[in-house]
């Protein structure tokens, strides 16, 4: 079902698999603050065909058992996601990327440093393609991860993701790819390539914007050691092509909010805040709403 000749794109979750506790049930019970934000959610309903869940069977992954896996967690030392401009950039691009990496800060409430540009060249012939039926230039996710970023993986880093305009691919029996990431390496990458047309008019560029600052948080999100949501519409939820990925929400479940709180340190609340006042800066209005009901659930338990 993933051959070179059918355009299925991917969110792939991980090289290295952290595998959650069969024993632990997947709907094991919340800390209460995550609990008063479930009615705001909408459980994941039965895949559509050709979704991810229908090609990948995964169990899903609790708040429960994400503690018991033992995940990526930030400390003293680890604590800064690195962002890795990888390639060319015109400027609406490098405008798509400065804004992701300040959004990055806000959804993990962690300081981001942007790396000084990478060329191409990094790149050797045997990592890159011509895709054998669209003859689009690609280059090998796989490898960016392990032959450019783990060698370069500054010692304070929590997450070391690398943003291109080149069109990624996986490996054999693969198209292409949004994204990629490690579960324990923590080292991602991502492309900008299929997230539509950051020169064009406010609604295609903040298009592009919203499915940019998707696909970044998702991968950050995999080296913090979460797996893909099968609970609710969630930005964890592995998405399998464009329409999917359009369906799937920028914020996160709450058992997908309580794994990131406990593994950057971040105050819920602090950073519903944050995310409303930069999503209303984004003209993102829908993610604005939500992060302010969000805020209101919170803050009226108090």
């Amino acid at each position: 079902m993933r051959c070179l000749v059918i355009p299925w794109i991917a969110v792939v979750a991980a090289i290295s698999a952290v595998h959650a506790r069969a024993d632990e049930p997947l709907l094991a019970k919340l800390p209460a603050k995550f609990e008063r934000l479930l009615p705001l959610h909408t459980k994941l309903g039965p895949p559509q065909p050709h979704d991810w869940l229908v090609e990948h069977k995964e169990p899903g992954q609790s708040y429960s058992q994400y503690l018991h896996s033992q995940p990526i967690r930030v400390d003293k030392q680890r604590r800064v996601i690195y962002v890795q401009p990888l390639g060319e950039f015109d400027s609406a691009q490098r405008k798509v990327l400065d804004r992701t990496a300040e959004f990055l800060g806000i959804y993990f409430q962690l300081p981001v440093k942007v790396r000084d540009d990478l060329s191409l060249d990094v790149i050797p012939t045997e990592a890159r393609r011509e895709h054998p039926t669209w003859h689009v230039k690609q280059i090998l996710s796989t490898h960016v991860l392990d032959k450019v970023l783990r060698p370069r993986l500054p010692t304070d880093a929590c997450a070391y993701i690398a943003i291109t305009t080149s069109d990624l691919w996986p490996g054999r029996g693969w198209n292409f790819v949004f994204g990629q990431a490690s579960l324990s390496e923590r080292v991602g990458v991502w492309s900008i390539t299929r997230n539509g047309d950051p020169h064009g008019d406010d609604t295609e560029s903040r298009s592009c914007l919203l499915r940019t600052l998707k696909t970044a948080s998702h991968e950050t999100g995999h080296m913090f050691s979460m797996q893909h949501c099968t609970l609710y519409e969630c930005n964890m939820c592995g998405s399998n092509h464009r329409e999917e990925a359009d369906r799937r929400p920028l914020w996160l479940c709450p058992h997908c909010l309580a794994k990131l709180c406990h593994a950057t340190g971040a105050d819920p609340i602090q950073r519903f805040k944050d995310l409303a006042a930069f999503s209303k800066r984004a003209g993102l209005k829908m993610e604005q709403d939500f992060y302010e009901k969000s805020l209101a659930t919170l803050e009226g338990a108090r």
